[in-house]
């Protein structure tokens, strides 16, 4: 059993409360005769994980109906999280478990102060950055895990991942959305999934954690006054969740589209027939493209003046688009297109998704790419 979270720095301060969305995954699955399926006693479990803490009574529960195998995740399911985390941002605990919080003994009248989302690993990472475009506006920190086995294998990564995820969320000091797994804290729109088996499977190519586990814990330092903030994911200060809240997450047509030496312009436009809404190209390097292929732009340039917007990500895990560095580069951005810069593709697709749902189309959309929403990516200090 692994150590649970302390309590805040403050001495002898009540440990804030935390809700906690299960949204479904591995970590609250059972076999049976057809593989793994939901079913575990995720309550009784959080009640044994918490029992003699300092957080045993003050966590509430809630689970989304239907939960949700992450490898099926839509942009929907990605609003029905961001829903039950506005719900009870400000109300008490609606749901009561044996040693989690029920209304009448909750940490405090004016509900949670931190939130935890347990999910499936295969597309934490774009949930995570989606929920933190939707929630820039939103006072109060929002941590996600998960694990690799389900709460009941011996060896599960389930209890220390929830109990990092914990202390982070009751620290007092993580911001934003970000992503807890395998002893890491990392901003949630710089996390992408590296292992489909590892216990670290999650890291954060282009940005330092925000925290390695341990005895003591160890934080990033605070990005000094006026430096990049890009480190860290996008806060606001407590009470102040007042911003306009943008539109709800909807399903719109973007394509993802891996480059391969060899590719043809038929091929390219074959698969962008019909014309999406965004184009995500995944291409080689700091964003070239085969442009000695004959007809590969002028096919880029097609769907630009169609409407559609054409975002240019690396395949490198860890790499930053610069399409003006070679000609292969330059090539694409003549026709249209823009680089991501250093967002991982998940941050990159959810951001798309964002955007479009807040009713940015073609070269709109395009020209918001490159500015940051929530710490997605590194903003140098010239451009």
């Amino acid at each position: 059993m692994p150590t649970m979270p302390d309590a805040p720095d403050a001495p002898d301060a009540p440990a804030p409360s935390v809700h906690i969305t299960y949204a479904g995954g591995t970590i609250g699955m059972v076999d049976s005769p057809d593989g793994l399926v939901p079913g575990a006693d995720l309550d009784h479990w959080l009640a044994a994980l918490l029992k003699g803490t300092d957080l045993e009574g003050r966590v509430s529960l809630t689970a989304l109906d239907p939960l949700i195998d992450s490898a099926n995740a839509t942009p929907e399911s990605w609003q029905a999280i961001i829903d039950d985390l506005r719900a009870h941002h400000a109300a008490g605990p609606a749901a009561s478990a044996e040693g989690t919080a029920s209304p009448g003994n909750a940490g405090s009248a004016e509900g949670p102060r931190s939130h935890v989302v347990l999910h499936g690993t295969d597309t934490m990472a774009y949930t995570s950055a989606a929920l933190s475009y939707a929630l820039t506006g939103f006072d109060h920190p929002v941590v996600i895990t998960g694990s690799q086995l389900p709460l009941g294998a011996v060896g599960s990564d389930a209890a220390p991942n929830v109990a990092g995820a914990l202390h982070a969320a009751t620290s007092g000091r993580a911001t934003g959305v970000s992503l807890f797994f395998g002893n890491r804290l990392l901003a949630g729109n710089r996390a992408t999934k590296t292992s489909s088996w590892g216990f670290e499977a999650f890291a954060s190519p282009c940005a330092e954690p925000l925290a390695t586990a341990g005895a003591p814990w160890r934080w990033a330092p605070d990005p000094a006054p006026g430096a990049d903030r890009g480190l860290r994911p996008a806060t606001r200060r407590p009470g102040t969740d007042h911003r306009q809240r943008p539109r709800p997450y909807g399903r719109h047509d973007v394509v993802v589209l891996d480059l391969a030496p060899g590719i043809t312009a038929a091929r390219l436009r074959a698969l962008l027939t019909p014309l999406p809404d965004a184009v995500i190209l995944r291409t080689f390097g700091t964003g070239n493209v085969p442009s000695a292929q004959p007809g590969l732009t002028d096919a880029v340039a097609e769907a630009v003046e169609a409407g559609a917007a054409v975002v240019v990500a690396s395949q490198c895990l860890q790499a930053e688009v610069l399409l003006d560095r070679y000609e292969t580069g330059e090539a694409i951005a003549s026709a249209g297109a823009v680089g991501c810069r250093d967002m991982t593709l998940e941050a990159a697709y959810a951001k798309v998704q964002f955007l479009l749902a807040q009713g940015l189309r073609g070269g709109e959309l395009a020209a918001r790419m490159g500015r940051s929403i929530a710490g997605e990516l590194t903003e140098s200090r010239d451009r």
